[in-house]
């Protein structure tokens, strides 16, 4: 009977586990739908090219391999492919494989834009362009590419009141547009030739105001990392805390619990 009863409580008790991660991923789900109906209130959408099945690098493209599908428009303005470039596409050749939907970018594609010329034809009125040291692991294994979206991460070193030297880490920036790595914009990509390594500078597009701020971070040596995001990916994470090291400390056993279930979850 003891067994019985102990055996009804585990059911139950999984039973309760299942329905508040159920409750937990709806409301995260409702999070995402609500920051990306808000980013597109904010932006507006665009309507761009994207691919209608798996292609390989060096596919010659043809009218067959594209559709069109709305995305927001911030980051994808200027860059992605949109329905008037069609005809300029067609016959070119894709510089890295796609999967089916993936957005058609201008990099993507031997010449890029035949339109422009000069890295400053690239930059969205208003924005501006700055370039960072990052290079190696900084930039993810220097894989980062002109028309990548990144996070920016800083650490900084600080002197304290009691004289004590702490470091912290935060995210300073979310979603920027990568313009070049090194000199290689999109319109002189390499990556074709096997040829993206090796630089030791990141130009990113970003406002005056941004600008100032990873100027600043660079002027007090601060070390300046790189996130690559997918090239979809168009969230944004509110109030990411600072990070030193209490903070790690206090957090890392629920961050590491979090991930499993997570895993555990979505079975990746």
């Amino acid at each position: 009977m003891k067994r019985k009863v102990i055996l009804i409580a585990a059911l139950a008790a999984g039973l309760v586990a299942a329905v508040l991660t159920r409750i937990y991923l709806a409301a995260k789900d409702a999070e995402v739908r609500d920051l990306k109906a808000a980013i597109t209130a904010r932006y507006g959408t665009i309507d761009v090219l994207c691919f209608k099945h798996d292609t390989p690098s060096g596919t010659a493209i043809s009218k067959a391999d594209i559709g069109y599908k709305t995305v927001p428009a911030v980051g994808m303005r200027g860059q992605a492919l949109e329905p008037e470039n069609f005809g300029d596409v067609v016959g070119r050749k894709t510089l890295i494989p796609h999967k089916t939907g993936d957005v058609l970018f201008w990099s993507d594609v031997e010449g890029g834009d035949p339109s422009a010329s000069g890295l400053s034809a690239d930059i969205k009125k208003t924005m501006r362009a700055v370039s960072i040291n990052c290079s190696g692991a900084a930039s993810v294994s220097s894989m980062v590419r002109p028309n990548d979206h990144v996070d920016v991460i800083g650490t900084f070193d600080f002197n304290e009141a009691s004289g004590k030297k702490s470091l912290v880490t935060c995210t300073i920036l979310q979603n920027v547009l990568v313009l070049a790595t090194g000199s290689d914009t999109a319109k002189t990509s390499r990556r074709s030739l096997g040829m993206g390594g090796g630089y030791t500078t990141v130009t990113l597009e970003v406002t005056p105001r941004e600008a100032e701020m990873l100027a600043f971070a660079e002027q007090i040596k601060g070390r300046l990392v790189l996130t690559l995001r997918n090239r979809n990916d168009t969230s944004y994470e509110r109030e990411l805390p600072k990070v030193d090291f209490e903070k790690i400390r206090g957090e890392i056993e629920e961050l590491n619990a979090k991930r499993q279930r997570e895993k555990m979850t979505t079975g990746h």
